[in-house]
């Protein structure tokens, strides 16, 4: 089975191609684009889509590559050992499976997501490489290699805040999701919003688009945040009308779901202040 576009997420043909492409080369998918974009969402329609089970791994500033395949819990050992606790005896009672533990024992081939990569210390991929090309790994308090039963398909995101490091990157097929032109952003607000308006849609995007072309603005509202936004104008039962542009105020209506600092409202509420201004 090849992952394509399903009734609940619109995959571009490059996107889909992207997919397959790693799934039949066996490398990790290294997915970046800016925050919003659906990378996130892409590992698990890609487990829906090929029926495989999800392993969801989110790093955090603090995750070290260790944790992904174990944790040894030396404490709870020294604990147990004051108590005359019979389970020290056996080491394997303090090993903590790790994610890629778990994906490498599954009876099936699996999914494995890495999310957001980027946010790990920069020794993070590089403490991975060995694991992710061997599909193997040591487990040094007990002697035993645990080897993958099924090479799972890894997705592996990044939100581009940090540069990956070369060996890592060339390990990985990669694929930079790029934010949707109008036609597939109608089309990927229709998979959740089926019975929205034409006239409505077209508005909403008009003058979504807009926002994201003004110059200077700091963050620029994602597919996620138009979703959310577009909820809100169904919600509320606004008309397309509600949405035009107005020099009065240059702020589109329920802003709080696209503009998300306090620089980029200033900045459209100085741009309204001009255009009044030219107006007088």
């Amino acid at each position: 089975m090849k992952f394509a576009t399903t009734d609940r997420y619109v995959a571009s043909d490059d996107l889909a191609l992207a997919v397959n492409a790693a799934v039949t080369l066996q490398r990790p998918l290294l997915v970046k684009g800016e925050p919003g974009t659906g990378k996130t969402e892409l590992a698990r329609q890609v487990a829906e889509g090929l029926g495989l089970p999800l392993i969801e791994w989110h790093v955090k500033s603090t995750t070290k590559a260790q944790q992904g395949l174990y944790e040894y819990d030396a404490v709870s050992r020294l604990r147990d050992s004051q108590l005359g606790d019979k389970r020290v005896n056996d080491v394997a009672n303090y090993i903590r499976k790790g994610k890629l533990w778990q994906a490498f024992e599954a009876e099936a081939r699996v999914v494995l997501l890495i999310d957001e990569i980027d946010k790990a210390d920069i020794e993070f991929p590089n403490d991975l490489l060995q694991e992710l090309d061997r599909m193997e790994f040591h487990v040094y308090e007990t002697g035993q290699t645990v080897k993958a039963r099924h090479r799972p398909v890894v997705i592996i995101t990044s939100n581009n805040e940090k540069e990956l490091p070369d060996a890592f990157l060339r390990r990985c097929f990669f694929h930079y999701i790029r934010f949707p032109d109008p036609e597939t952003l109608a089309a990927i607000v229709r998979v959740h919003f089926p019975d929205i308006k034409d006239q409505l849609l077209a508005a909403a995007l008009t003058r979504f688009f807009e926002i994201r072309e003004v110059p200077g603005l700091k963050k620029k509202p994602s597919t996620s945040e138009v979703l959310d936004w577009l909820r809100l104008l169904l919600a509320e039962d606004l008309a397309p009308e509600d949405l035009r542009k107005d020099a009065k105020s240059a702020l589109p209506r329920l802003h709080g779901a696209l503009l998300k600092n306090e620089q980029d409202v200033q900045l459209f509420e100085r741009l309204a202040f001009m255009a009044r201004g030219q107006r007088g």
